[in-house]
């Protein structure tokens, strides 16, 4: 299934305190690409905070691969996750 997960900043975090697990976490969404996991990843413009497509089995498997990267695991970001299915709206065009 595909899972949209959200980063939410977690109030009182500096930019100083994400400095020192940058590449760690570079490397964690790298590995979590290739795998396959991450689908695509942006940063929000504005916010500039990550917004991921993922495929996973579920979003409790979607937390869990979250979970693995560096940043959440030191409680700096965390992530509003949701499971997403195909828009049925269209079907009403053929509707009798």
């Amino acid at each position: 299934m595909k899972v949209l997960a959200i980063e939410k900043e977690v109030p009182g975090v500096s930019q100083n305190d994400y400095k020192p697990h940058l590449r760690a976490e570079a490397q964690r969404a790298w590995e979590l690409y290739q795998l396959g996991i991450f689908r695509e990843i942006y940063f929000d413009k504005d916010a500039h905070c990550a917004v991921i497509i993922m495929e996973c089995d579920s979003v409790d498997e979607a937390k869990e691969h979250l979970g693995t990267l560096p940043l959440v695991r030191e409680g700096l970001i965390r992530f509003e996750v949701m499971g997403l299915e195909p828009y049925s709206g269209f079907s009403r065009l053929f509707a009798n």
